[in-house]
């Protein structure tokens, strides 16, 4: 390809709006950019992701611009390469990290409600474990099993009186562990 860098129009460096770099990258894309992005896009089968291979290869060659510019040789097969290591790079770093997400997956995902109701279990569940063995076995008993005071005393081998003291006094502990931990009751 026979596209000059170009002169720099003032003593300065160069006019604003006339970068020798970005006109040989303009000429370039001009020449070559719908070649290029078919190519790409055989490559990788998507036009989106052909379209970044195109941009990081016309990147490459504005990194390059004053070597390719003043090499007598055809640049085509130069941005073909770069496209394909390019492409094959890109492929590479996709295999790499974990399959992205899909609207159909994100359609699985628990509900709002049921993460309220899971984070709730867990809180109580970390509230639950700072009760003492007795405590936690009373409220067990009478709010999670359903059992009747009557019936929770038989279970745990104690008297009604007993669990009604230790229910309350693990109530009041529960409440006092969410308060601390910032959590609504």
């Amino acid at each position: 390809m026979t596209v000059s860098v170009g002169e720099q129009s003032d003593a300065t460096g160069s006019a604003p709006g006339d970068d020798p770099d970005a006109n040989f990258v303009r000429a370039v894309y001009a020449e070559h950019g719908p070649a290029l992005l078919a190519y790409a896009t055989r490559l990788i089968g998507d036009r989106g992701q052909a379209e970044d291979v195109v941009q990081e290869t016309l990147l490459r060659a504005w990194q390059h611009a004053e070597g390719l510019a003043a090499d007598s040789r055809p640049l085509r097969p130069w941005l073909f390469t770069v496209a394909a290591r390019v492409a094959v790079d890109a492929h590479r770093a996709r295999r790499a990290r974990p399959i992205e997400t899909t609207p159909d997956a994100l359609a699985t995902l628990a509900a709002p409600d049921e993460l309220d109701r899971a984070l709730q279990a867990w809180q109580v569940a970390e509230a639950l474990a700072t009760l003492s063995p007795p405590h936690r076995a009373a409220l067990v008993e009478t709010y999670y099993r359903g059992r009747s005071v009557a019936e929770a005393a038989l279970v745990l081998g104690v008297r009604p009186g007993t669990v009604k003291s230790r229910v309350y006094y693990a109530l009041r502990a529960l409440r006092l562990a969410f308060e601390e931990s910032g959590w609504t009751t």
